[in-house]
């Protein structure tokens, strides 16, 4: 029956070729486990193997010692006249210079009265004798000689070899008196065997000094034996997280071959752990793995289980995950690049730590060269212009300028044009002289762009608007740095303008009015309190300004919906003030409603004026941002009773409650006839003051 491969012990003894120190101290662990295994034999089974020698042991993958060629291998029993079954029938296959006095005598009467490890315990100093002296045992006078025995050894290699059966010593004893056994080496692995019943204090002080301890053992020991029980012990969770600092030391030692077989796999099976520890320890320590494991691997089983600390509680490790995929995105897939990792992205560009959406937008920056070209279109700009120069902290807009000067090649010439050196020229003015500095340069550096395709109208005919010959692919923008990139500095101007378009209503003033008759009438803004109270209720909703996105972030959402998709683009007012002026000025010019001297205006003339919608604000706009209301004269101010004519009443949209209308005799100073606030009719108007006679009633 095969159970492992295993190698003869004096091949893989020759293949090693330990020498000086670390050849005693292995051999010190080998002898400690054949020890171990015949005491077991002898003690607990009460089985004698009696054929111990270098051709009896064999060496595993991992350098562990183990006995075999159990041929003779019998049940002792001292009252029992036939015990010793195949000893007695084939003690021939044991060669002469192994067998003990008594053996060799075939004095089985002695035998039984002998202890049960007296054959095997002679069976060990013949091995002792071997492996030091790198020869066969030729005849049992040989074993006298000791001269390259260790000193610490050679006491109890005497006691095994004693001519008196009775009096050698039992394998037990070699193991636990033997000065020879304590040792760095055998301690370290014995340590590791046990190191489920250690406390946590012991664990942490031993994985702190394990690396500088490796360094004074056989390396040829420390990879094969110490490193796979260190990945076993984090695997199977009997290791704290201070042991996964030794495994990464311990694992650079190997090629990349056994790197990818005997420590990769651990890795990866960690990353799925809850221990916060161990996540930190890997997300620190990337840098020394990532590029070793495979795009599958990251894909499917490395980034479902790290992108749950793009969303932790703890800050520090959110900023670990998110510096950590700068090693990994080369190695996702489109889909998961759009589907998931933007998503979270997008939300950490509004995370409240400064130092997060700092470093998300130098991320996004270094990644660009590994998105596709509808992707980049709907990310980039509003990434970098929307939030990250718009940020109230001068670290995360300088991080927003260099993000889009190194992914400048990405852009067209009509982005650069109105999205892009807009967004540019208000931080030459900033607060902050390095932001001031690099936003001078960014302007420059785009400006140039601009000009050079515009310069190939001379060559080429035609203007190329595209700019992305190029990629800048995985180029580094700048180091991690603390940031912020908020939505909290949108200008009070964007606010109260929005606030003002959506509450506009209309109502009719007399204003101007001429001797000659020329009568216009304006229509001015009112704010009406129910929507008023509707804008703000609305703009209180809190807001991340990315659109929705789901929260469970499900693999089967839609990977277009990566929190970008609805993002508002922020324009410059004047230009879109300029456009409005010029529109307004292509509209014919209408002559406005005539008002009848007949104390009414026509129904016909009251619903065309009043039937312009509130809703439609493109109108009100071009009056709201009219670029010259802050030199323009203010309209003289005309104060008229308010009064309204009977019978009328409003229609259109508008669904003004009470329409009030002023007659143009009325003003001045001829007779009519008005209607007051109340129903019915009231009598002529009379000048100056007037008591006013009502009865108890």
């Amino acid at each position: 029956m095969v159970t492992e491969p295993v190698m003869p012990l004096a091949e893989k003894l020759k293949e090693l070729n330990l020498e000086g120190t670390h050849r005693d101290e292995y051999y010190a662990w080998g002898l400690h486990q054949i020890a171990k295994a015949v005491s077991f034999l002898n003690n607990d089974c009460k089985l004698v193997h009696g054929n111990i020698c270098v051709a009896s042991v064999v060496v595993t993958p991992n350098l562990d010692w183990k006995i075999h060629a159990f041929d003779v291998l019998s049940e002792f029993d001292s009252s029992n006249p036939d015990s010793g079954g195949p000893m007695l029938q084939y003690d021939w296959l044991i060669g002469s210079q192994y067998k003990s006095m008594e053996l060799s005598k075939s004095d089985w009467a002695l035998i039984r009265k002998s202890p049960v490890w007296a054959i095997d315990s002679w069976g060990l100093g013949c091995l002792i004798y071997e492996i030091f002296s790198g020869a066969k045992l030729s005849k049992t006078e040989d074993l006298r000689n000791t001269a390259f025995l260790p000193k610490t050894l050679l006491p109890d290699y005497q006691r095994l070899l004693g001519s008196t059966p009775s009096r050698r010593m039992n394998p037990s004893k070699l193991i636990n008196n033997s000065e020879f056994f304590q040792n760095k080496l055998v301690e370290t692995i014995q340590f590791l065997d046990i190191l489920n019943l250690k406390d946590s204090v012991e664990k942490d002080a031993f994985f702190r000094k394990l690396v500088s301890l490796a360094e004074q053992l056989p390396r040829q020991i420390v990879l094969a034996k110490v490193l796979p029980m260190l990945a076993a012990a984090l695997e199977f969770g009997s290791a704290s997280a201070s042991a996964l600092n030794p495994l990464l030391k311990l694992g650079s030692w190997l090629s990349v071959d056994d790197f990818n077989v005997k420590v990769l796999p651990t890795l990866t099976k960690l990353f799925a752990s809850n221990d916060r520890g161990i996540r930190v320890g890997l997300l620190q320590h990337i840098d020394q793995f990532g590029s070793s494991l495979s795009s599958q691997v990251v894909d499917e089983q490395v980034f479902p289980h790290l992108a749950n600390g793009f969303s932790d509680t703890s800050a520090f490790l959110r900023e670990l995950t998110l510096k950590a995929m700068l090693i990994l995105v080369p190695k996702l897939s489109q889909r998961t690049i759009s589907g998931s990792l933007l998503k979270y992205l997008s939300k950490l560009q509004v995370d409240e730590e400064p130092a997060i959406r700092t470093n998300t937008t130098i991320l996004i920056g270094n990644i660009a060269a590994y998105l596709n070209e509808a992707t980049r279109k709907r990310v980039l700009i509003n990434a970098f212009t929307v939030r990250a120069l718009r940020d109230g902290f001068a670290p995360a807009r300088s991080a927003g300028i260099m993000a889009l000067s190194a992914t400048s090649l990405y852009y067209d010439i009509t982005e650069i044009g109105t999205r892009i050196l807009p967004s540019l020229v208000v931080l030459t003015v900033d607060g902050d002289s390095d932001v001031r500095s690099k936003a001078f340069e960014a302007t420059e550096r785009f400006l140039n762009l601009v000009k050079q395709g515009f310069g190939q109208v001379e060559t080429d005919g035609e203007v190329s608007t595209s700019l992305s010959s190029t990629n800048t692919a995985g180029a580094s923008i700048l180091g991690w740095a603390m940031s912020s990139l908020t939505m909290k500095g949108k200008t009070a101007e964007s606010s109260a303008l929005s606030t003002n378009i959506t509450s506009l209503t209309v109502t009719n003033s007399t204003e101007n009015i001429t001797a000659a008759g020329a009568h216009e009438i304006k229509v001015s803004k009112v704010q009406t309190d129910n929507v008023s109270t509707k804008n703000i209720t609305e703009s209180s909703v809190p807001s991340n300004g990315w659109g929705d996105m789901d929260e469970d972030n499900s693999a089967d959402d839609d990977v277009d919906k990566d929190g970008w998709d609805d993002m508002e683009s922020f324009e410059s007012p004047v230009p879109s003030a300029l456009s409005r002026i010029q529109a307004a000025q292509q509209r014919p010019v209408q002559a406005p409603p005539r008002v009848s001297s007949t104390n009414s205006v026509s129904s016909a003339e009251e619903e065309t004026f009043f039937s312009k919608p509130p809703g439609n604000s493109g109108d009100y706009l071009a009056q709201d941002d009219d670029p010259w209301a802050a030199i323009a004269a203010p309209p003289p101010s005309t104060t008229v009773k308010p009064l309204s004519l009977s019978g009328s009443r409003v229609a259109g949209p508008t669904r003004v409650r009470q329409a009030q209308h002023v007659s143009i005799d009325s003003v001045l100073g001829k007779k009519s006839e008005v209607s007051g606030r109340g129903r019915g009719r009231a009598g002529p108007m009379k000048l100056g003051a007037q008591r006013i006679n009502r009865s108890s009633d």
